[in-house]
């Protein structure tokens, strides 16, 4: 068996952080990173809590900026993703929403093409939006849906013919 401390995990670079802004200052613990393939979020100081999120998974992403925000230079990113344990990620008082929101968009394409996943395969893993009402056969993909999907494979397959 293994001991934890003898498991080598490898460091990332890490190509962004910022912490949560108070007042446009980072005061605040809660942290954000992103390196290559993820985007973390760790909050607290006596009990810390870490959420990660693959990038590919990520859907869209929105910036939002109150007038208080934009009088200290700070803003909040919420992140729509296929992520079962938080498919809603808000980045709040960030510095350059804007910035960041061009450069996440960008990099989670570049990602996304790198793994060769395209957008509507993600929205299929999850059902994201999905009434349990709409899926009959349990598959996470609404049946009229489904029937598209069928009619979509079957015309792609008669173009190859």
């Amino acid at each position: 068996m293994a001991r934890i401390d003898k498991i080598q995990v490898e460091e990332k670079e890490i190509l962004w952080a910022d912490r949560k802004r108070i007042l446009g200052m980072p005061i605040s613990f809660t942290r954000y990173s992103m390196d290559d393939e993820r985007l973390y979020v760790k909050t607290g100081l006596l009990r810390t809590e870490l959420n990660e999120i693959l990038l590919y998974r990520i859907l869209d992403v929105k910036s939002t900026q109150t007038l208080w925000q934009r009088i200290f230079g700070v803003g909040t990113l919420t992140l729509f993703s296929v992520d079962q344990s938080c498919p809603r990620l808000q980045l709040k008082n960030i510095k350059k929403p804007e910035k960041l929101h061009r450069y996440l968009s960008d990099f989670i394409e570049k990602t996304r093409q790198s793994k060769g996943v395209a957008g509507r395969e993600i929205v299929g893993m999850a059902g994201v939006g999905l009434h349990h009402s709409d899926d009959g056969d349990g598959d996470s993909v609404p049946e009229d849906a489904q029937h598209e999907q069928d009619a979509d494979v079957d015309a792609g397959a008669d173009e190859l013919r």
